[in-house]
């Protein structure tokens, strides 16, 4: 019966961890809400480390045809150097910039910064800020495409990436938010956030093996840390299809609404 319950909780943070993830509403600050109403203490990076990959194995297949295409063609053009491939390979290079950030930040600082703000209270004020930051840019429909971006554009959008370290603040939602205050169009907004978020997620995943092995109880959570895998897996690649469709339409302001209820209530109530 006990385990039974362990493998109910994981299964609900693994959901938590995929819908949370792509959506503008921080997936860390819904698994710190989510183990502390269910009296859960995860210690290490390992539930962490597996979930994110899960995340990132979704996002991947999503994109996978646009990885494709931003890998051939940017080699092509170090090879050719034609025009037709040059803004493919800017836009690499783009993603390279916008990552340097938080790779830097997080490499040196994100133990630090996890433990200082691992709060219940930090990540109500997080929400609240995040929900304003979608309310301030609602209506914004900018005009860049993949081949206007600036180094300008990649730098700010990777330091927004960088600012969402703090638990509480969505990664998706800073960035997303940032890309379109620099001008973006809703669709290379989205796709430039989700660009940005594969080299740090793989990075992470590469850094984790080594906590994963090393866990004491890797062999005893086996089975939550499977379930929550696969729950994550599936439920972020269905919550990625939504938020296309979401922006596609401009309702972000939604999500608005969401964290400032969400923000309230956790300062009220916890």
């Amino acid at each position: 019966m006990e385990d039974l319950i362990l493998w109910l909780k994981y299964l609900v943070l693994g959901i938590i961890q995929g819908v949370t993830e792509p959506i503008p509403v921080s997936s860390s600050g819904h698994v710190i809400i989510a183990q502390r109403l269910m009296g859960m203490e995860q210690k290490g990076l390992s539930f962490e480390i597996l979930t994110n990959t899960a995340s990132l194995a979704a996002i991947l297949f999503i994109y996978r045809k646009d990885i494709a295409r931003l890998i051939v063609n940017g080699l092509a053009f170090l090879r050719t150097r034609k025009a037709e491939y040059r803004s493919d390979f800017m836009f690499v290079l783009y993603i390279v910039i916008g990552t340097i950030p938080a790779m830097v930040i997080g490499l040196l600082f994100k133990e630090q910064i996890e433990a200082v703000f691992s709060s219940v209270h930090t990540v109500a004020i997080a929400l609240l800020f995040t929900g304003v930051a979608l309310w301030l840019i609602r209506n914004l429909r900018g005009r860049k495409r993949d081949g206007d971006l600036s180094v300008k554009d990649a730098a700010i959008v990777g330091l927004a990436q960088a600012v969402a370290l703090i638990p509480g603040i969505s990664r998706s939602g800073a960035t997303v938010i940032a890309s379109i205050a620099v001008g973006m169009k809703q669709d290379t907004a989205l796709r430039f956030a989700f660009m940005l978020y594969i080299p740090v997620s793989l990075g992470g995943a590469v850094l984790g093996v080594s906590d994963i092995m090393g866990d004491p109880e890797r062999s005893t959570l086996f089975v939550p840390y499977l379930i929550a895998f696969v729950a994550t897996l599936i439920c972020t690649y269905f919550a990625m299809k939504w938020l296309m469709n979401i922006m596609a339409r401009g309702n972000l302001k939604y999500f608005a609404y969401y964290c400032f209820l969400a923000g309230t209530l956790l300062l009220i109530f916890l």
